[in-house]
């Protein structure tokens, strides 16, 4: 996967539910660390509420290993589950959601939870604006001082980045490139030095 959507911008619906009220918060998360902080800020910012359900997708949507959720008090797989499965179902990353419920004195049973974390989630990912997010690789590139201007034009061109420079009898580059753009990029490079260059992978 070299690209995939991420969220643009933050989002919070209501909806009360038989006289419950929920709180549902979607906001852009790149790694589990800023996951659980959202988590927290959440939870410090309604702290009388009866629960604070989450769900989190912290890397790339296909990572597992970077899954979370939480049913904080509800019946078992009554909220956590079905907020995590419409993340999934989405196909974005770096997405976290907290669903704060305020209890309303009626039990809504396991399938009306159930439903109303589900709905919650899925209204929420309905009004959200989307980006995409393009994978860096990154790359050494060792060339003459003859080289450098027709090698930095290259690495603009194909939206890459110089991230740093060492200069001494020759020029190494430190370099990040789009995911999608590693094969393209080293061709032209070898043709442009006539085979003297190479794109090295960083270890």
């Amino acid at each position: 996967m070299n690209a995939y959507l991420i969220p643009a911008e933050s989002v919070v619906v209501t909806e009360e539910i038989k006289k419950s009220r929920f709180i549902t918060y979607l906001e852009h998360t790149d790694g589990v660390v800023e996951a659980k902080n959202f988590i927290q800020t959440i939870k410090h910012k309604y702290p009388d509420a009866r629960h604070h359900c989450w769900a989190y997708v912290a890397g790339r949507p296909d990572d597992c290993q970077q899954l979370g959720f939480s049913d904080d008090g509800e019946p078992t797989g009554t909220a956590g589950k079905p907020m995590i499965t419409q993340l999934l179902a989405s196909h974005i990353g770096e997405i976290s959601v907290v669903v704060v419920r305020y209890f309303g004195g009626i039990k809504l049973g396991t399938g009306g939870l159930v439903r109303a974390y589900g709905n919650s989630v899925q209204q929420a990912l309905s009004l959200l604006n989307t980006q995409q997010k393009v994978l860096q690789k990154y790359y050494l590139i060792y060339c003459e001082y003859a080289h450098i201007k027709m090698v930095e034009q290259l690495i603009q061109q194909s939206a890459g980045q110089i991230l740093v420079r060492e200069y001494s009898e020759n020029v190494i580059l430190e370099i990040s490139l789009p995911a999608n753009a590693e094969q393209k990029f080293a061709d032209k490079l070898r043709n442009l030095s006539r085979g003297a260059l190479n794109l090295i992978p960083k270890s």
